[in-house]
């Protein structure tokens, strides 16, 4: 019984010995590379404090539909479509101004991004519009992402 007692003490011991031989294991090295100031900025306060758009026609007239319900394969392209058709060689921003009267969120660094990022139950929905630098068309989708099963 005593020598089972003292097994027992000495894996504990050899347990809480760190690896190399002692020290201190504060000081002991990274396991993973230190990249200082490599982490992605946080989100942009107002895009954090989006509410959901209304289903139907927006408040700057856009028609966002039966979003909650829609499949994503068919609400996408026909978003595309009426953003291509709305913005058709219209400057960014005037593209910029409309956008931000229907609840979008833009940022323009050498192309105009604009976006509804929210929590709808338990997925994330998001609308978006680019304008790359010298398009004269804007780009725009649609995606839902959930988790779980629904």
């Amino acid at each position: 019984m005593r020598f089972g007692y003292l097994v027992l003490i000495a894996a504990l011991a050899a347990c809480s010995t760190p690896v190399g031989g002692g020290g201190d294991p504060a000081n002991a090295p990274l396991p993973f590379p230190v990249e200082r100031g490599s982490a992605l900025a946080p989100p942009d306060a107002r895009a954090a404090a989006q509410g959901a758009p209304p289903e139907g026609a927006g408040p700057g007239g856009i028609e966002f539909g039966q979003w909650r319900a829609a499949d994503p394969a068919q609400y996408a392209p026909a978003f595309q479509t009426q953003i291509s058709t709305r913005y058709a060689n219209q400057s960014n921003a005037d593209i910029r101004a409309d956008l931000e009267r229907n609840g979008f969120a833009c940022t323009d660094a050498g192309r105009l991004e604009c976006r509804i990022e929210i929590m709808d139950r338990q997925c994330a929905v998001d609308w978006y519009v680019v304008v790359e630098r010298g398009a004269r068309q804007p780009i725009a989708g649609f995606d839902r992402m959930c988790l779980g099963a629904l």
